[in-house]
């Protein structure tokens, strides 16, 4: 792996173990409401400051990289598994039934995929699991056209066709021979949607779409201090870089492993 992965790889660890244990890295209540320390510039007391309500920002970071990274980690999840599934059958069945899923990918794929995610979570009541779902809605479709192409590639080699001849069932070929195969790539694939899955959760979550307060998420921070951006302008900077550097890293991370692989991620 190149130096720049290995250096985010390094990045997204510091920032995920510190989410997790953020009651010892920052020592601070992030709904504590403190009305001596409001808009209170970086320094000794609060590294990052804090926000109108005088609470310490760099805590409110730290939790909310919790649920930041959290959502857009299940999000991941549970869209490799249903692309997985449906590229799986799409790929290997052909036919109607590839016609038919394929359809479906492209009318997902079709709309701009803030756009949807954006609509889905405005009909379903708002919350964490509302955009775990709007995320998924979107984000599955991708790896459902990627693992699609690797299987029509992968059907037709030998140890597939070894495998018919000897009597094995279809179900068999689907998830002795043919899925092992779809991993790594599907892996790789993970690795460079998982920036735009922190960028859509910080966009949902910046509309009001997303945690409801007080509950911190590095969106919903940007979006209660805008109001401040010239005259405290920590307040925004802090979690808009943390969006940045965390999308950023797993871009470069994912990168990194498919020039490792040498794997095609085009689909």
């Amino acid at each position: 792996m190149k130096t720049a992965g290995i250096i985010s790889l390094a990045v997204l660890v510091v920032i995920s173990l510190s989410s997790l244990l953020a009651p010892l890295v920052s020592g601070y209540d992030p709904d504590m409401i403190d009305l001596e320390s409001l808009r209170e510039p970086p320094g000794v007391r609060h590294p990052l400051g804090t926000d109108n309500k005088g609470r310490d920002i760099l805590s409110r970071i730290l939790y909310g990289g919790r649920i930041s990274i959290g959502i857009a980690l299940t999000a991941a999840i549970f869209s490799m598994t249903i692309g997985l599934a449906i590229g799986l059958c799409s790929g290997y069945f052909g036919g109607k039934i590839d016609a038919a899923l394929m359809a479906l990918v492209d009318l997902v794929l079709s709309f701009p995929s803030l756009l949807l995610a954006i609509g889905i979570s405005i009909i379903l009541p708002q919350g964490i699991y509302t955009v775990v779902i709007a995320i998924v809605s979107v984000g599955w479709a991708s790896f459902a056209r990627l693992i699609r192409g690797n299987v029509l590639v992968l059907r037709e080699a030998s140890y597939v066709e070894a495998a018919k001849s000897i009597g094995c069932s279809r179900l068999r070929i689907l998830f002795a021979h043919l899925m092992p195969q779809c991993i790594p790539v599907l892996l790789v694939m993970t690795g460079l949607r998982m920036g735009g899955f922190i960028l859509t959760e910080a966009s949902l979550s910046f509309l009001g779409l997303g945690a409801q307060p007080p509950v911190a998420t590095w969106g919903s921070m940007i979006n209660a201090n805008r109001a401040y951006l010239a005259s405290a302008p920590w307040m925004v900077f802090s979690p808009g870089v943390m969006i940045a550097a965390t999308a950023l890293c797993f871009n470069v991370l994912g990168d990194a492993l498919r020039d490792r692989y040498g794997m095609n991620t085009k689909g």
